[in-house]
């Protein structure tokens, strides 16, 4: 679950910076999905470490 919460960061994330970069639609899909991909990747890492509740 954490995997899909890092990719839902990371791609508002993505979102943020190109806009205050001032990118294009183009620019916004790829910090979107760059970024995207890479919160996907450590939410999974940190669901490796972090121990599940109960």
């Amino acid at each position: 679950m954490l995997n899909f919460v890092g990719a839902a960061l990371g791609i508002a994330l993505g979102l943020w910076v190109a806009a205050k970069r001032g990118g294009n639609r183009l620019d916004l899909l790829h910090y979107a999905t760059i970024f995207g991909i890479v919160g996907f990747i450590i939410g999974a890492f940190a669901m490796l470490v972090i121990p599940a509740p109960g």
